[in-house]
């Protein structure tokens, strides 16, 4: 059981060092944790817990893809990671369409601009935990992160790799849910005012929309 206690022997070099880097990694804004923050803001903490169960299996997949070798198939196949690069684009622009139009909605205090436009509705009956899936699923750049960033700490010579590899795999989760869990708790902080104040969520919607739409167009230019 050495190895829980001592990063060292599963082959990890400078194990502070990654533990800071992974720190600031999770609390740089995303796609991932501005929709877990707020779909728990305007839906309370069972959507935000969903959609961060979504979030982990997704990012669980992409990991254990890297360790099987998705990145270098991305590499050798530059149609294959185009097609995923614009999926994912496409899929951030509609979920940040979704939001502005939820957010209309919300400003007039109706569902009829909602219930009027079916990619709307449907937006906003998707279950949290599909939504956060696909959204971390459809993010080729994170399988070329995890990689690079993953490969600075292990040991060349270490005859394990693959248990290096799960072991900072698994000190990433653990800090992303644990960061996860702190937005869950400030949308629920945040649920209660918004409820007595729809203009601001309205807000909060626009802005959630706004942002995704640019993620979309950041990832179009990658």
């Amino acid at each position: 059981m050495n190895w829980f206690i001592s990063p060292s022997s599963v082959g990890i070099v400078d194990f502070p060092t990654y533990l800071v880097g992974v720190i600031f990694t999770v609390l740089f804004p995303g796609p991932n944790s501005l929709y877990v923050l707020a779909i728990a803001s305007v839906k309370g903490w069972r959507a935000g817990a969903w959609a961060s169960v979504g979030i982990f299996i997704g990012d669980t997949v992409l990991m254990m893809g890297v360790a099987l070798g998705a990145a270098t198939l991305l590499n050798s196949s530059p149609s294959i990671f185009n097609f995923l690069r614009m999926l994912g684009a496409a899929y951030l622009a509609w979920m940040g369409y979704g939001f502005i139009r939820g957010g209309l909605a919300r400003w007039h205090g109706t569902q009829e601009l909602v219930s009027g436009d079916s990619q709307s509705r449907y937006f906003n009956n998707l279950h949290p935990a599909i939504a956060a899936l696909t959204l971390s699923l459809t993010n080729p750049k994170a399988i070329f992160f995890f990689i690079s960033f993953f490969t600075q700490f292990i040991q060349a010579e270490y005859a394990h790799p693959v248990h290096t590899f799960l072991y900072l795999a698994l000190v990433l989760q653990i800090v992303s849910m644990t960061y996860l869990i702190s937005l869950i708790c400030a949308g629920q902080f945040f649920l209660s005012f918004f409820n007595r104040h729809r203009h601001y969520a309205s807000a909060l919607w626009f802005l959630v929309g706004i942002l995704l739409i640019g993620f979309a167009g950041k990832l179009l230019l990658y």
